[in-house]
């Protein structure tokens, strides 16, 4: 009798216990002329944590959001215009101005435009060789052929592709890694590494040797097409890369030769025959003096001039084909050298690395570039606080809180580990504004064409450059050694889908 007496106690306590752990704070209201003491402990509510939203609780929201008249005049404006036409701070249009005391002497003509498609890398990395070149032939204005780069690396994917899907055959196909392979095998975007490898594989051309067709300007059908038919081509290798038959290698080859020549023949339809890496063209131009002069080279000889003693020589001893990644990707350690798993175009080529560093490395390397007269490869996330219009990029360009009363606090690595920001865009950097030593704001030649920006170029705050810029492609002697010594790192390799991975 007295263990029944006992546990009914200990239910009780238990049931006493389990209201408790409901039980709410309520915030103490102070009414003027109350005399409860201000240390009078709170009053206390039970409630439960709603899972679903009630009529009356909207209602609530929308009686409190009306009864302000600021949010009126919001939803009277906002409702009615897009974001830039009324939150735009106007002060920040008049302080960021393109006016800079470092700045490279030649940025190179004409302003490109990458048109609709997704080349960015590849006009940000041409744009940064053509200055070597135009000082090296004494050019007024010079494009290099981004299309014939953009060609090689297409057919290049695809070959990388393949790859992958035969040496992870055996992995499910609704696995992760599978399903972000089989994503965008041929997206258009790339990393500096992959020009590089597109460059020492293929060369360069000039681009009235190769311009662009319409569907290196419209790139959106050629993808699409190249990605349904290599999803079609991967199923059938993964199936005989898992086949138990004696012929599977063989057939496997057979296989894969016969996929690459479909897709070979889609590329050359729909861009055109690229001209030939080891044959040798010939071009025609004018200097800026107006003298006439031909060169007959092969697209692969074309580029061994950017590392010839005149390119040097033109380039204050810089090597372009030296340059390499310092990323800032706050979730991982400083100092250290990263990949990404199966990232690249050019199976056997450099892999793609990263040397991760503070903001403050980024900036001084790229200001020594910028006082060599080296304009610098970057990638950021161009979509964020920016408007293409007036090519400003600036954190304070739009008021959110004057308009809606909200405030966006992520950090850099928090917005990394969301989703919320990835690298999307890669441009130029040509000058910075230096006060007391430290930057204030950048100039940025972008790939949008001339009616983008002040005349294609854009103005970067520094403010906004920590907090979206994630990469920059320097110089190795503009770094200290302890950065040097990084690239002797084994890499820390980082999945598939890592937000560091995401091509500009």
């Amino acid at each position: 009798m007295g263990a029944a007496a006992s546990r009914e106690v200990d239910e009780e306590k238990r049931q006493v216990t389990q209201r408790m752990s409901r039980l709410c704070i309520q915030d103490k209201v102070y009414v003027e002329g109350d005399d409860t003491p201000n240390d009078a402990p709170p009053p206390y509510q039970v409630r439960d944590r709603a899972t679903t939203i009630s009529l009356s609780q909207t209602k609530y929201w929308e009686e409190k959001l009306l009864s302000d008249p600021k949010s009126r005049l919001a939803i009277s404006a906002l409702s009615a215009n897009p974001i830039p036409s009324i939150l735009t701070n106007h002060a920040v249009t008049v302080v960021d101005t393109q006016t800079f005391n470092i700045k490279i002497p030649f940025e190179g003509d004409p302003i490109t435009n990458q048109r609709s498609s997704g080349r960015c890398w590849l006009f940000a990395s041409t744009n940064i060789f053509r200055v070597a070149l135009m000082k090296k032939y004494s050019l007024k204005e010079f494009e290099l052929s981004q299309a014939y780069l953009f060609y090689w690396d297409k057919i290049e994917k695809a070959n990388w592709f393949l790859e992958h899907v035969i040496d992870t055959a055996e992995e499910d196909l609704d696995s992760r890694l599978i399903q972000e392979l089989f994503g965008k095998p041929v997206q258009d975007g790339g990393q500096w590494d992959m020009v590089a490898n597109l460059v020492n594989k293929y060369g360069l051309v000039p681009q009235s040797l190769y311009p662009d067709s319409y569907n290196a300007k419209n790139s959106s059908k050629l993808v699409s097409l190249m990605t349904t038919k290599l999803r079609e081509q991967a199923l059938v290798l993964r199936d005989l890369a898992r086949s138990k038959s004696s012929r599977a290698d063989v057939l496997l080859s057979e296989k894969k030769d016969k996929f690459l020549q479909e897709i070979h023949g889609i590329l050359t339809i729909m861009l055109g025959p690229p001209p030939s890496p080891e044959k040798k063209f010939t071009w025609d131009f004018y200097d800026a003096n107006g003298n006439f002069h031909r060169l007959s080279l092969s697209p692969l000889e074309f580029a061994m001039g950017l590392s010839s003693k005149d390119s040097l020589r033109a380039c204050g001893g810089i090597n372009v084909h030296e340059l390499f990644s310092l990323v800032n990707d706050p979730r991982n350690p400083y100092e250290r050298l990263l990949t990404v798993d199966r990232l690249g175009n050019i199976s056997g080529g450099r892999s793609i690395t990263y040397v991760n560093v503070d903001m403050d490395t980024i900036k001084s390397a790229s200001i020594s570039m910028l006082k060599a007269g080296i304009p610098v490869f970057f990638g950021c996330d161009v979509g964020k606080f920016s408007d293409s219009g007036s090519g400003i990029m600036d954190l304070d360009l739009y008021d959110y809180t004057l308009g809606f009363n909200i405030s966006l606090g992520m950090n850099k690595a928090q917005r990394l580990e969301t989703g919320e920001s990835v690298m999307t865009h890669a441009m130029v950097l040509t000058a910075v504004h230096v006060e007391a030593g430290k930057p204030v704001r950048w100039r940025v030649q972008n790939s949008w064409g001339e009616n983008s920006g002040d005349k294609g170029y854009f103005i970067m705050t520094d403010k906004w450059m920590d907090e979206f810029v994630y990469q920059v492609v320097v110089d190795p002697r503009f770094v200290s050694q302890v950065v040097r010594d990084v690239l002797k790192q084994e890499a820390k390799v980082l999945p598939l889908w890592d937000p560091i991975g995401a091509l500009a």
